[in-house]
């Protein structure tokens, strides 16, 4: 595919690294959190970022039984292994190696995500994405991308780039959200190889990388970001995008999205901007109305 090039002239440099928490969810399904909740406002829209790997079924055979959520989006990607989702509103789906569900849980749902294999590696990434005040009782809304359907692109720099969502090097993602203009890519470095892309000054942005080492920077600003390891970049005044590098094959996740500055209201799986609309929001999970 042909790309447009993307060109960096002031990058931003790492603000800093954040080492994930070990933690269970669901049924008792082993995971990393790599964005938690202090992080929010930081990192506004994004919410959470979830890391779950293993090979062993005892990490993940329980799943995520049916459990609420309302007034944001959910993006599972799955690099490994496979997960199949139910919900209160009779949508069923197969994620795959490679494929995206992106769901607006929206004025609310019910849903479960339950492995669908017995053994082998299952590994991929939870990210919450925030909605604003306006769409958080929207209709709730699935969308199941299969891997085929991500674009993807080689940059003459060595480095493969999937586009799950927003803008890249001309080549536009699978997905497009316009109050927030997330942008989401897996990037896949050779040894060698370095990745420019550019960034609006005011969206908050991270790299989480999942494989090898990655360099974010260049010069005497360049940091080493290790696997597993999440580097928060700055919003410098002036800056126009990251550089990324890498003397050995690696693997990162490059998130970014405009802050949309509104109270961020949470608990557990509700996200609204007031005490009293999470009040409800509990409220009408009891009574059985989400998803109904």
């Amino acid at each position: 595919m042909t790309t447009a090039a993307e060109t960096v002239t002031a990058p931003r440099r790492v603000e800093r690294l954040v080492t994930g928490m070990p933690t269970r969810d669901g049924a008792g399904v082993k995971l990393t959190r790599v964005l938690t909740q202090p992080l929010q406002r930081r990192l506004d829209p994004f919410l959470m970022l979830d890391n779950f790997a293993s090979d062993d079924p005892k990490d993940y055979g329980a799943g995520f039984p049916d459990h609420p959520h309302r007034g944001f989006e959910t993006v599972t990607y799955m690099i490994a292994g496979r997960m199949r989702h139910k919900d209160s509103a009779g949508h069923e789906g197969l994620l795959r190696n490679g494929g995206v569900q992106w769901m607006t849980a929206g004025r609310g749902l019910v849903h479960s995500e339950m492995p669908e294999q017995q053994d082998g590696v299952m590994e991929g990434f939870q990210l919450w994405l925030n909605l604003p005040g306006k769409d958080k009782l929207c209709d709730p809304w699935y969308r199941d991308i299969a891997s085929e359907e991500i674009p993807q692109f080689d940059t003459p720099g060595g480095v493969t780039a999937r586009v799950i969502a927003g803008t890249s090097h001309g080549v536009a993602g699978a997905m497009q959200r316009e109050a927030t203009l997330p942008l989401y890519l897996d990037l896949h470095f050779t040894a060698g190889s370095s990745f420019e892309q550019a960034l609006p000054a005011s969206h908050n942005a991270f790299v989480y990388v999942y494989r090898g080492t990655v360099f974010v920077g260049q010069g005497e600003a360049r940091t080493e970001v290790g696997a597993q390891r999440m580097a928060i970049l700055a919003n410098t005044a002036g800056s126009d995008g990251v550089v990324l590098s890498a003397s050995e094959d690696a693997k990162a996740l490059l998130i970014a999205g405009r802050p949309l500055n509104e109270p961020i209201a949470q608990y557990g799986p509700f996200v609204m901007n007031t005490h009293e609309e999470i009040f409800q929001a509990v409220e009408d999970f009891r009574a059985g109305r989400l998803g109904s």
